[in-house]
């Protein structure tokens, strides 16, 4: 499912316009996205966590050249599903 698909499911389910809809879903992930920025951690009960991880710096390879690269420290996005999520899954 695309970002379109997605919009669409929504304006069905909950009798919305499609705009009114990709408004409302801009909204969340703007929403989602700042409080990750901030350090925040975004929990959905039922859906699952996001927030925001450390990965340290490291040496790489560059795959073309096989020349050693350091790799920068980042701060990096992470999900971890919740029980509702996991249980509709399996």
């Amino acid at each position: 499912m695309n970002k379109a698909e997605l919009i669409d499911a929504v304006a069905d389910d909950s009798d919305l316009t499609k705009a009114s809809a990709a408004r409302a879903l801009d909204s969340a992930i703007e929403n989602i996205t700042n409080a990750l920025r901030g350090g925040d951690s975004v929990t959905l009960v039922g859906f699952g966590t996001f927030t925001v991880r450390q990965r340290e710096a490291r040496m790489g390879r560059n795959p073309r050249t096989g020349e050693a690269i350091q790799i920068k420290a980042s701060r990096v996005p992470g999900f971890k599903a919740g029980k509702a999520l996991k249980d509709a899954l399996n």
